[in-house]
């Protein structure tokens, strides 16, 4: 009997059947990892990177010479040479915002002076427009759960109302690229304003951005009805943007990134895979892994001071015995760091300052707990003994919701700040245009002799 297909999502027993064939036939045994030496997921067993090429757009320090022998250190984060701790303390001392100076250093390699500054500002807010009809027919049209995959609709999409759409040239590239550094904070609230009003039946309102805001501020007055926000909040926002926008060339949207560009493709294309990887819980989509815990975890606690109860639902969420039982500690450990993550750092302490204005100072408490509590944990189940540390995801989702920004615009924000450094490694992927990234894969599979289908 043939099983009816009445909705397209519709799952049906053969399909179930074939997957589980198709799970038992493609399993590779681990070991044969170490037996070749290949390097699973381009890292050594140490968790160093794979070098797969060079960059001049940022710079990763987590290591020191000491004595001769390479040993972990606090890490630090350079955009350009400059570090960030550098870049945010004196935006943060002149008491302004950042972003936008911050995109314009990825972008051409050198900080602005203020007539530069005041150009470019100028030049963001003149792209920032989206087509004609746009939000009408392409956003509210088709109101998706998943605003990742509504922003990449929507950038795939825009592809179809430029005229140059594939000319890969560098100034036609830059000037895709600014358009979209510039429009993303409305493909992605705009997206979650078509969510709220279609599949959660709430108001719908559209504003549009007033030229005189930052980036920062864009976002906040497109998303609250009245629009309005404080200083405060959008200043401590455009710290958040800057210490997203850009992480080494390493990390799997920005490899991405490079990967696709190398093939020559379009930017819509490729800054759309990039959202894709970013999405991803292992990547951006970990800032809201963090919050999701955190609020399973206050619910399980009833009294929040108490370390003890603190660390048994810690050790439970490590034996996949709390929350979503995959045995982890969200917003603890890095691919990279070890002893300190320098975008958390900075981050705490505006997060913090922020939670006292608005009245988060036990939620803000409860963090500082467990980000101490954690590596004792974990050290202790997962006998881990290198360090670890909370990373820039472990701050992030209490900094949103303080912001009353919804969790479904988490990984979005993070997108919103990291396009101008995809956009960065795209242009310099083309300015330097080699050979198309091709890693090789080593095959295990044995020769087969093939039968008839008559006999098999």
């Amino acid at each position: 009997m043939t099983y009816p297909i009445h909705e397209y999502s519709d799952m049906t027993p053969e399909i179930n059947f074939l997957a589980d064939r198709m799970a038992a036939n493609s399993k590779i045994d681990i070991e044969l990892y170490n037996k070749y030496d290949v390097k699973r997921g381009l890292r050594d067993l140490d968790g160093k990177g794979v070098l797969t090429g060079l960059t001049d757009i940022s710079t990763i320090k987590q290591n020191k010479i000491v004595d001769g022998k390479l040993v972990p250190c606090d890490g630090e984060l350079y955009y350009r040479g400059y570090n960030v701790k550098d870049i945010v303390n004196g935006i943060t001392s002149d008491n302004r915002f950042g972003f936008e100076e911050v995109v314009y250093l990825l972008l051409f390699g050198a900080m602005p002076n203020k007539y530069e500054l005041k150009n470019f500002k100028e030049l963001l807010v003149q792209y920032r427009t989206l087509p004609q009809n746009f939000v009408r027919d392409v956003i509210l049209k088709a109101p998706s759960e998943d605003m990742m995959n509504s922003i990449a609709r929507s950038v795939l999409t825009l592809f179809c109302y430029d005229r140059n759409p594939n000319d890969t040239t560098i100034n036609n590239v830059l000037r895709q690229c600014v358009q979209l550094i510039s429009v993303f904070p409305m493909l992605s609230v705009y997206g979650y304003h078509a969510f709220n009003h279609y599949l959660r039946d709430k108001s719908l309102y559209i504003h549009l951005p007033e030229p005189s805001m930052s980036t920062a501020e864009v976002i906040l007055s497109l998303l609250r009805p009245d629009r309005h926000y404080t200083d405060l909040e959008a200043k401590v926002l455009d710290m958040a943007l800057i210490l997203h926008m850009e992480h080494g060339g390493g990390n799997n949207s920005t490899f991405t990134t490079h990967v696709v560009t190398s093939s020559g493709t379009d930017t819509y294309s490729a800054i759309a895979a990039a959202l894709a990887s970013l999405k991803g819980p292992k990547h951006g989509g970990a800032n809201v892994k963090v919050y999701e815990m955190f609020e399973d975890m206050k619910s399980n606690l009833s009294d929040w001071d108490d370390e003890e109860a603190i660390t048994a639902y810690l050790e439970k969420l490590l034996d996949k015995q709390a929350f979503d039982k995959k045995g982890l500690i969200y917003g603890m450990g890095h691919a990279v760091y070890t002893i300190s993550d320098p975008r958390q750092k900075l981050l705490k302490g505006a997060v913090q300052k922020l939670a006292d204005v608005e009245g988060f100072t036990k939620e803000f408490a409860l963090y500082e707990k467990v980000e101490r509590l954690a590596p004792e944990v974990i050290g202790k189940k997962r006998r881990i003994y290198k360090g670890v540390a909370s990373n820039v995801d472990f701050y992030s989702g209490l900094l949103y919701s303080m912001l009353d920004i919804p969790c479904e615009l988490y990984t979005p924000l993070f997108a919103t700040a990291r396009i101008a450094g995809w956009s960065a490694h795209r242009l310099e992927e083309l300015i330097n245009a080699g050979k198309i990234i091709r890693p090789a894969y080593m095959s295990i599979s044995t020769e087969k002799s093939y039968t008839p289908l008559d006999n098999r």
